[in-house]
Parts: structure tokens; C-alpha cells; sequence
């Protein structure tokens, strides 16, 4: 067993992250000066905890809410309200100042074009993280040459180019090295291989679980591919309309969902068996206006299990469980006809 990072603080049975009550509302822009102000709610009180040395995947339609969660993670936007705790310390203030937690938490985006600054040099972009940090100039290059090597691209070749100059593949393997290079805990990937051809995406994937082991990281990952997700991930989120639906084991949540937005979302996963292929759509309509949530369960207008107390109460989620599901079927006295565990959403075999 290897020895424990130098900053861990609680230990191996301590969580890396934890989130409590994360809430981020967007105003929106007046007609009239007397008219109240709406509001978008993007994450609207999201709570889970990110395991030391899992994979932590984040799933869910576009417009629920991830890649807003992942820059509040980052504090890259200011939340209105909640907790983040990094290994037992609160984020910002004097317990964890966001130097420091920025120092162990790095994020990879989508774009890797324009992620990059393109008048820097790629080594000059690795190395700039480690020098904000305190590290000398000379040491920040050997260790930006040294990352080049470990995202398979050769110094020798690479370290002189300029980002328009490489290929985006290339390019995300230089985010990676980046995000690599100030040696943090935790890397949170948003879309970070969504941009890529298959064969590439193949190639970047591979290089993450490699770095993984090298660097004993933590991993949110952050994705619309499930196919990717359930091959990388230890566990999922599923999230829908700013709030968490579903949070359990990679292979519990893909064979057996509890939330059938969950089951929904793996019933539309494409399939390359002729007979298991279907025209319908598992889940129809749009998403609800997230200026003007639905009352009560946020999926009730589009679940076909939904009965007249989905839109009067607001299911519970006990992230504590193994396997969590914010949906009044399986939260017993509910009044649902189904609670008690018989509402399951029952997943094509593919």
C-alpha cells in the first residue's frame, strides 16, 4: 500500500470532498424596474460526497446543472449558499484559502483550444501554474518537460510549440499536464473528452486511468457519453434540473436505476445490436423552465409513474445509503402507490 499524500489530512477513511446545500442562482434581467426579479436556477441545493481515489461521474441532460457545479466546485463562480469541505476543511476563508485549495484541485475543460493562452509556449503554459505556487522558474520547466513525457507527447518535439500548432487531442493531453503540474488531488473533467474523435477520446481516456494510478488522483468526471462514464466511473451522480436525482454504484445504478429518470436516460443509450434498437423515445418533452421549476418532484411533468403527490411533495434523498434516489416510490409513507420499492425502471438488456 503506498504512503499517504503529503497534504491528507483525515486520512483514508476521510471523503476528499464534500458538498452541502451548494446553491447557485443566475438573475435575469428586468423589463420594468417594478417587476421582481426571476432567477435561473442552475443548482438549486445539491449535496454528495466524492470518495479519496474514486471516480466520482456526473450525468444528466444538458442545462441540469454540471458544468455550473463543477465551476462552483472550483469557485470559478461564487455560490449564493452551501458548504464545500476539502478533506475535513472548510473551502475559503482561514480553515482552506482558495490558494491553497486551488493548488490541490484542478479542472480540465471542454474546449481545449481555448483553455490554452495562445501567445504562451506549451511549456511555458505547464510551467506557469508551479511558479504562481513558488516554485523556481528552472524547476517549473523540468517539471513541465517531464509531464509532456507522461501525456505521451516528447518534449524534445512539444515543448516549443504554440497551441495552434497541435491537434485537439494534443492539446487536452497539454490541459492534463497542466492541471498536472501544481500536483493536486483532485482533477475535475468537465466534458474533457466529448470535443475528441473516437480514437482519440480512446487514447486520452486510457492516458486519465494511467495517471490515476501514477498520481493516486481523484477524478469528478463529467460527461453526456454514459458509455465512457460507466467504463470510468466508480460511482454516478445523475442530476436533473439543478438538484441530485440518483447517486449510487457505477454497475448497481446502470443494471438496476431506482429513479426513472435515470432509467430514461440509460434506455436512450445507443446500441449497436439490430434487435435491441427501438424508434421510441424513452422520455418524452423538454425539460421544465428552470426559471419556474414544477412543484414538488421536478421530474413529475415528464415521469409516466407520476401520480398527484409528485407535485405536491419534495422527495428525500439519503446520500448516507449506498445506493441514494430522490423519488417518492422508494421513500416509504410517501403516499405514493408504488412506495416501498416496487417502482424500479425495468433497463432494456442490451
Amino acid at each position: 500500500m503506498s504512503a499517504l499524500p503529503a497534504d491528507d489530512v483525515g486520512g483514508p477513511a476521510q471523503p476528499l470532498l464534500t458538498v452541502r446545500g451548494l446553491l447557485r442562482h443566475f438573475p435575469l434581467k428586468r423589463n420594468l424596474p417594478w417587476q421582481p426579479r426571476a432567477v435561473v436556477r442552475a443548482v438549486d441545493g445539491v449535496d454528495f460526497v466524492v470518495r479519496k481515489g474514486e471516480t466520482l461521474g456526473v450525468v444528466g441532460e444538458s442545462g441540469c446543472g454540471k458544468s455550473t457545479t463543477a465551476r462552483l466546485l472550483m469557485h470559478l463562480i461564487a455560490p449564493d449558499a452551501g458548504e464545500i469541505v476539502f478533506d475535513g476543511r472548510v473551502v475559503g476563508g482561514n480553515d482552506l484559502p482558495l490558494r491553497e485549495f486551488r493548488r490541490q484541485v484542478q479542472m480540465v475543460f471542454q474546449d481545449s483550444y481555448a483553455s490554452l493562452n495562445p501567445r504562451l509556449t506549451v511549456e511555458d503554459s505547464i510551467a506557469f501554474g508551479p511558479q504562481v505556487h513558488g516554485l523556481a522558474h528552472r524547476a517549473a520547466v523540468e517539471r513541465a518537460r517531464d509531464l509532456l513525457a507522461r501525456v505521451g507527447l516528447e518534449p524534445r518535439r512539444f515543448a516549443e510549440r504554440y497551441p495552434h500548432e497541435l491537434s485537439g487531442g494534443q492539446r487536452q493531453r497539454v490541459n492534463i499536464a497542466r492541471a498536472l503540474a501544481v500536483q493536486p488531488r483532485l482533477l475535475i473533467l468537465d466534458e474533457a473528452v466529448s470535443a475528441l474523435d473516437k480514437s482519440v477520446e480512446a487514447q486520452v481516456l486510457n492516458l486519465l486511468l494511467d495517471l490515476k494510478e501514477q498520481f493516486d488522483l481523484t477524478y469528478v468526471f463529467i460527461s453526456h457519453d454514459l458509455h465512457v462514464v460507466r467504463t470510468l466511473s466508480d460511482r454516478v451522480l445523475v442530476m436533473y434540473l439543478g438538484r441530485v436525482a440518483e447517486l449510487g454504484a457505477t454497475e448497481a445504478l446502470f443494471t438496476a436505476p431506482l429513479h426513472p429518470y435515470t432509467g430514461a436516460l440509460l434506455a436512450s443509450m445507443p446500441t449497436l445490436d439490430p434487435d435491441r434498437r427501438t424508434t421510441e423515445a424513452p422520455l418524452a418533452g423538454d425539460p421544465p423552465n428552470p426559471i419556474d421549476p414544477p412543484p414538488g418532484c421536478r421530474f413529475h411533468t415528464r415521469c409516466p409513474l407520476a401520480e398527484p403527490v409528485c407535485a405536491q411533495r419534495v422527495p428525500a434523498i439519503d446520500l448516507a445509503a449506498p445506493h441514494a434516489v430522490a423519488c417518492l416510490m422508494h421513500e416509504p409513507g410517501s403516499g405514493h402507490s408504488r412506495a416501498g420499492g416496487a417502482g424500479e425502471w425495468k433497463v432494456p438488456s442490451r
